[in-house]
């Protein structure tokens, strides 16, 4: 029976490493490199910075979103080597230097708006590069730019009050928040009585 190739196969003679220069979190970093090694397999693997996360790892859950230039991206599809000379910024570098939470970060915090945290450092990514790049006007124009972030937990209408709270400012406080935001209609409540199955709305 044929031997599976190792996870990660050593590079052959002919294809040579390269050197790749980038700001990441403001901090220069220069690293050598395999041509298909990922954005997201240089921080975690290379540089320890394991905040984002390797969900999917088909730039389909979001888990790995990072922001490059200011803008979101998927690290999970971007090569290390396209990205020379470029400005990276993981979740590790939202709070400032003296460990004041980014606003959203905070938000996240006062709105529970998250379960196990394994997507939270991507949807915090996403929302940051959301208010960079513009466009979240109006309470759906937020779920359809937040959308490419999945939560397998479900805390959606949590994690787009916190959002809302910065994105869509200003915002009184949490009723106002329910009021712009609202969540989805709860599900019809199934009962059986005598016999007889009946929808409650």
């Amino acid at each position: 029976m044929p031997q599976a190739a190792p996870a990660h196969a050593s590079a052959p003679p002919d294809i040579p490493e390269r050197r790749v220069r980038l700001h990441i979190n403001g901090t220069p970093q220069d690293v050598v490199v395999a041509p298909w090694v990922t954005l997201l397999d240089l921080l975690r693997d290379h540089l320890g910075l394991t905040g984002s996360k390797k969900g999917c790892d088909h730039g389909q859950c979001g888990a790995c979103t990072v922001l490059r230039d200011g803008r979101r991206i998927n690290a999970c599809l971007a090569l290390a080597v396209s990205l020379d000379g470029q400005a990276i910024t993981t979740v590790e570098g939202l709070a400032s230097p003296d460990g004041h939470l980014h606003p959203l970060q905070q938000a996240f915090i006062d709105h529970d708006a998250f379960q196990c945290g394994y997507c939270t450092p991507g949807q915090l990514c996403s929302a940051v590069g959301l208010l960079n790049e513009g466009g979240a006007a109006t309470p759906e124009a937020l779920r359809e730019l937040m959308s490419g972030n999945l939560c397998r937990c479900g805390a959606y209408p949590q994690i787009l009050k916190a959002v809302s709270t910065i994105a869509l400012q200003p915002l009184a406080g949490d009723d106002e928040a329910d009021a712009v935001l609202p969540l989805d209609p709860p599900e019809p409540v199934v009962a059986v009585a005598d016999g007889a199955t009946k929808v409650q709305a």
